[in-house]
């Protein structure tokens, strides 16, 4: 356990961001799948690339990684320049892909320790760094299983332990939980949340599901290539607008009234309720029963989701940009495989 404790010490002491990026872009032929993008992730931070399939999200994780080299622009990770030290930022990298990489005919054990040997971690704390992992991600009791009598959602959260066997400072995660029931996607991000805190790894991901992004830290929408919107995810849903509410009374008209003349807000009846929007919504409510003067029956909130975000920037929802991005993958697979 030397290095892993080296290794977390090591952590407290830089000041630089875990991932740093300036210009960075990736073509294949005429196909520009990343183009130009700048942005830093700090240490700690779960950062997250939501983006429809397409969008070069990938195509970022693999120059990231030192599995794709950049066309241009610069790019650093754990300190480490990814094209001049490539070795240096793989020994401080966890990677899970999007597609499956596990051994189904081995056990989990002898999947991390296949894992322990490439990465050279200490022989003489492996088997307490195996069991730490394992615990985790809640494996410790199927340590002995071959590993196509799993789940998908059990191989999964073996990928996860897996990545962090060698104590990684960034930790990157290709969408974690692609083609997973929602149960298992939940179980899943309550694993990646207890391994920010236990582990102090810095934490990379990709989706497209909105609803995992709002468990990140700061969130950048990548849409054609382009990094078009950076920010936590509460200050990018407050940059579309405020948050609407909608009320039943006994008397609408005089509520639009009192709206007006006691809180300065214009309403409408919209969907056959008192309509109208406010910032912070849910912390309006209480003066809104305290000062309307017209009785209340009925109230609802409904704030920005990240699915008006994505809107707001890209003119599109996320599904529709999925739709169009079929044949442009196409090219992309077929240009990947032909140029190296």
């Amino acid at each position: 356990m030397t290095q892993t404790v080296a290794q977390r010490a090591a952590r407290t002491t830089i000041r630089e961001p875990a991932v740093w990026t300036r210009g960075l872009t990736k073509n294949y032929g005429e196909v520009q799948a990343v183009r130009g993008i700048d942005f830093e992730v700090a240490a700690g931070e779960v950062f997250g690339f939501l983006g429809p399939n397409g969008a070069g999200k990938t195509t970022t994780i693999s120059m990231l990684c030192t599995l794709a080299l950049p066309t241009s622009g610069e790019a650093r990770v754990a300190g480490y320049d990814v094209v001049s030290a490539r070795d240096d930022v793989r020994r401080n990298i966890g990677l899970v892909f999007q597609d499956p990489t596990l051994d189904g005919y081995l056990t989990a054990e002898e999947n991390l320790r296949f894992h322990a040997d490439l990465y050279g971690v200490p022989r003489a704390g492996l088997r307490e760094r195996m069991r730490e992992v394992l615990e985790m991600v809640g494996l410790w009791d199927r340590r002995e299983s071959i590993v196509n009598t799993y789940s998908g959602g059990m191989r999964r959260r073996l990928e996860i332990g897996r990545g962090l066997l060698h104590s990684p400072r960034v930790l990157f995660l290709d969408e974690p939980t692609i083609g997973l029931d929602p149960q298992t996607r939940s179980s899943i991000w309550t694993y990646i949340q207890e391994l920010k805190s236990r582990e102090e790894t810095t934490i990379f991901l990709t989706t497209h599901y909105m609803d995992e992004a709002e468990y990140c830290d700061r969130i950048a929408i990548m849409d054609q290539g382009r990094i078009v919107a950076l920010d936590t995810p509460e200050a990018l849903k407050a940059s579309v607008g405020r948050d609407r509410v909608q009320i039943k009374t006994e008397d609408d008209e005089a509520a639009i009234a009192a709206l007006k003349e006691r809180l300065d807000i214009d309403a409408v009846i919209a969907e056959g309720e008192v309509t109208f929007s406010v910032a912070e919504g849910e912390q309006f409510v209480p003066r809104l029963f305290g000062e309307l003067g017209v009785p209340i029956t009925g109230v609802s909130v409904a704030r920005p989701s990240l699915d008006d975000v994505f809107m707001s920037y890209t003119g599109t929802t996320i599904r529709d940009a999925e739709a169009t991005t079929t044949d442009h993958q196409r090219v992309m697979r077929s240009m990947m495989t032909g140029r190296r």
